[in-house]
């Protein structure tokens, strides 16, 4: 399994990150250069333990369709979505959020796993891990420039557990 951990300090209280966070219209807004769109949204419009929401963007040309669940919310600590349905053989995105003297922490852990065996293992290695870290450091970003209504900084890549 590739696992990479993206942390990025947000100069907003806890709970209105993590409120954030929850946001699928604001997770859309993040997504908009893939194209990123929901197929499915999340009964009453805000993710809440269980939701399941069907994303289709394009990545690498490619469309795709991921389905994900919402999971062990724990307010305003963190949350776990997991893909149910789509290209990932296993993919667990945790994202957690503490006090920090300047706003709040947030960590992205995400670990994933493509299929095809030895070959999706070489494709994460080679491809994919930098592709996903990108991609979710252009959400956090996203998170930063409308919770704080400037640029921010760039989120911090931490040197993953695993290769």
């Amino acid at each position: 399994m590739a696992r990479f951990v993206l942390e990025t300090v947000i100069a907003a209280p806890v709970a209105e990150v993590f409120a954030a966070s929850l946001d699928p219209e604001l997770h859309v807004r993040s997504m908009a250069a893939h194209g990123e769109t929901m197929v499915e949204a999340p009964a009453g419009g805000a993710f809440t333990e269980g939701s399941t929401v069907t994303w289709r963007a394009r990545h690498f040309g490619i469309p795709f369709r991921l389905r994900s669940r919402v999971f062990d919310i724990d307010a305003p600590r963190g949350f776990r979505d997991r893909q149910i349905a789509g290209p990932f053989a296993s993919f667990l995105h945790e994202h957690t959020f503490a006090e920090h003297p300047q706003g709040t922490l947030m960590r992205d852990v995400v670990t994933f796993r493509s299929p095809f065996g030895p070959l999706g293992r070489l494709v994460d290695r080679v491809i994919m891990r930098a592709h996903l870290e990108r991609v979710i450091a252009e959400r956090n970003r996203t998170l930063v420039a409308e919770l704080t209504r400037s640029a921010g900084p760039e989120p911090q890549t931490s040197t993953p557990d695993t290769p």
